[in-house]
């Protein structure tokens, strides 16, 4: 993957939109591990059935860590969350934690897994964590085309079949065509073998000076 910066991407990028610049943080050499550690308590909370004693003593515990870190918060921007692209989902809990494989003007394309906490029912992904996955690469793909940053106006997933879980899968978008602040995008999500599971088309639209 060949990394660009904001100002090589686009040279009028602190200028766009009401976004804050934002200068990335590095992650500590445990975070990974620590982001890591808590996705496994998201599979674990939507697939366990534990008895009431041991539901109190997971409450105190989780209380206990929020205690831990709520000292620390910091405001947007300032915390490694989302920012570092060698961690899974650039080290973001809302994301999907996958890893991105390249990352230029031609495409953007990404591969992981579906985990447990986004299941949906009969063993498949939630149809509702596709979107997800397409419009963070959506906005990816805005920026390694050396687009200025845009907002999402419509996203249009059609699915053509059940997408697994706990199974290796790429997804990968470009931009199509640009009508001045339009830009419209498509990308594709598919097996390893290259089976088709869902597409996306998508409109994102360039932010107006100052506009949030």
């Amino acid at each position: 993957m060949s990394e660009q910066t904001d100002s090589t991407v686009d040279a009028e990028y602190e200028h766009h939109g009401g976004f804050p610049v934002y200068t990335p943080v590095k992650a500590g050499p445990n975070f990974g591990r620590f982001v890591e550690a808590l996705r496994r308590l998201q599979d674990l909370a939507v697939s366990t059935h534990i008895p009431d004693d041991v539901v109190d003593r997971a409450i105190e515990q989780a209380e206990a860590l929020g205690d831990l870190l709520e000292p620390h918060v910091v405001p947007e921007g300032r915390s490694p969350a989302g920012f570092n692209v060698d961690l899974p989902g650039r080290g973001s809990l809302l994301m999907l934690p996958w890893m991105l494989e390249k990352f230029d003007a031609e495409s953007v394309r990404s591969r992981g897994t579906f985990r447990i906490y986004h299941r949906g029912g009969n063993s498949a992904a939630h149809g509702g964590t596709l979107p997800l996955l397409f419009d963070d690469l959506m906005g990816m793909v805005v920026h390694a085309a050396g687009h200025p940053i845009a907002r999402t106006a419509y996203l249009h997933v059609t699915y053509r079949k059940i997408t697994p879980l706990e199974t290796e899968l790429v997804v990968e978008g470009r931009v199509d065509r640009v009508d001045g602040r339009k830009l419209f995008c498509s990308a594709e999500l598919r097996e390893a073998d290259g089976t088709l599971l869902a597409d996306c088309e998508a409109l994102m639209v360039q932010l107006r000076p100052g506009q949030p």
